[in-house]
């Protein structure tokens, strides 16, 4: 190795180093090594620890590398990354680096007259918060129910982590509005502060990701990532009942982040002190925050969130329907939005007005009427009836897509509906293990934020559930 070509991969980590934070580049950047440079080919070899910070890098910082290579190596040079596969058998993959097409130098934010400084310097990456930008204060209604998560979560989302409500823990029924308050939380601190690395994710997905990483042997890989976050957002934290590992992992991601100041909030169907499986230093740090309620809405509630649906949505609903579906949703504001969405279906389809009577033929359709538990044999029926499969084609080993489909959906549903462990959903749905549970639940997660028509079946089936139950 040439000690020139050396020298220039070192300028080449300056000049990363000064436009990104410490922790960023001693977790993404410090493990590096550089191999070789290849004049002919315009090529610098550089070999990463695994698989994970390979794409971690492409994804958020190639602009960022692209700009620091040609800088320093004064060409237009190309990456090309050695992956360790296999640490124990010294197995690596050489890949090619992607190439952006225009590279810029990055532009460091000043506060005011004051020379920038590593902490002002614009972060390059542009971390995908996963949050949904609809969900937001502005469309979060307010009412008695609600009114102290609420000012509480918009403190926090004006100054994260600098306020005593950290963690925020807020729990509450299915269906009163807990995934849409951490959400505007996040919106908010992200339109606050756009530098801000917020995250927003689900307890199962959490948990996916630490199963695939645990596989990979790139766990600290994965605790490295989400100890860069400054707003952590994890929803359904009732989830991690079996989860040991899991719980285990991410106290060491809590206590990192709680030592640096960066806010944490975490929601769930029940409180901490319900949670079986929450340790006594775990309860102990989140009473040290805000444990808050959200209660289920009550009728004014319900008819102010109606009444701000129709006017957001250009809808026009008479003022007796309204009342009537704010009496009869049970206080479920998932059960709300279901029954206005299908009040507009059969009006478009049958070419009819919003009465009265429709809307008592939605409500024995979309409403939940008694307490009588799902069940798998449930939800295998009515998902199989609705696309049109059989339980044997589900239960059977094909790797067709409508069978994979029918198969995540109903897993997903099984996990949203029953209080069965992963293992047993998997067991009971073709004898699969609880792996492909939780992949299938982030699947069918995933593809709900980007198709409306599938969410739209999935709607559908689910009120075919309540008429059922």
């Amino acid at each position: 190795m040439h000690k020139a070509q050396l020298e220039l991969w070192d300028n080449c980590l300056q000049l990363i180093r000064r436009n990104v934070t410490e922790q960023i580049y001693k977790t993404w950047f410090e493990p590096i090594v550089f191999e070789s440079y290849d004049e002919q080919e315009n090529t610098v070899l550089v070999q990463v620890p695994s698989p994970y910070v390979y794409e971690y890098l492409e994804q958020y910082y190639v602009r960022l590398i692209a700009w620091a290579l040609s800088n320093s190596f004064k060409a237009n040079v190309r990456l090309k990354y050695r992956l360790v596969v296999d640490k124990e058998n010294r197995k690596t993959q050489d890949v090619e680096g992607d190439r952006p097409a225009d590279i810029d130098t990055p532009q460091p934010t000043t506060r005011g007259n004051k020379a920038p400084t590593v902490l002002d310097a614009a972060t390059p990456q542009n971390l995908p918060s996963q949050l949904d930008p609809k969900k937001t204060f502005e469309s979060f209604i307010e009412g008695d129910s609600n009114k102290l998560p609420r000012t509480v979560g918009l403190s926090i989302a004006t100054q994260p982590g600098k306020t005593t409500f950290n963690p925020f823990f807020v729990y509450g029924p299915s269906g009163c509005g807990k995934t849409h308050l951490v959400n505007a939380i996040g919106v908010e601190a992200k339109k606050q502060n756009p530098n801000q690395r917020v995250l927003y994710v689900s307890a199962r997905l959490f948990q996916v990701q630490f199963t695939d990483a645990s596989r990979q042997n790139t766990v600290n890989d994965f605790i490295n990532f989400y100890q860069t976050i400054d707003v952590l957002i994890i929803d359904d934290v009732q989830e991690w009942a079996t989860a040991e590992k899991t719980v285990a992992t991410f106290f060491h991601i809590f206590d990192h982040l709680f030592r640096l100041g960066k806010q944490i909030i975490l929601a769930s169907d029940r409180p901490p002190v319900d949670l079986d499986w929450l340790k006594e230093r775990m309860l102990t740090r989140f009473s040290c925050g805000l444990i808050a309620e959200l209660e289920k809405p009550n009728i004014q509630l319900c008819i102010d969130i109606l009444n701000s649906k129709c006017r957001r949505d250009g809808l026009k609903i008479p003022s007796d329907v309204i009342q009537f579906i704010a009496g009869t949703a049970n206080g479920s504001v998932r059960d709300l939005e279901g029954v206005v969405n299908s009040l507009m279906a059969y009006s478009i389809v049958y070419n009819s007005g919003i009465d009265m009577h429709l809307a008592e033929r939605v409500i024995k359709r979309a409403v939940k009427v008694d307490n009588h538990p799902l069940t798998i044999d449930d939800i295998l029926e009515k998902v199989c009836q609705h696309f049109g499969v059989t339980q044997q084609q589900v239960f059977s080993k094909s790797r067709k897509r409508e069978f994979v489909q029918v198969r995540q959906v109903s897993m997903y549903l099984a996990q949203k509906y029953t209080k069965m462990p992963a293992s047993r959903i998997g067991h009971l749905i073709g004898g699969r293990d609880h792996s492909t549970v939780l992949h299938s639940c982030s699947t069918v997660e995933q593809r709900l934020r980007v198709d409306k028509q599938f969410g739209a079946e999935l709607s559908s089936i689910e009120q075919s559930f309540r008429l059922k139950q």
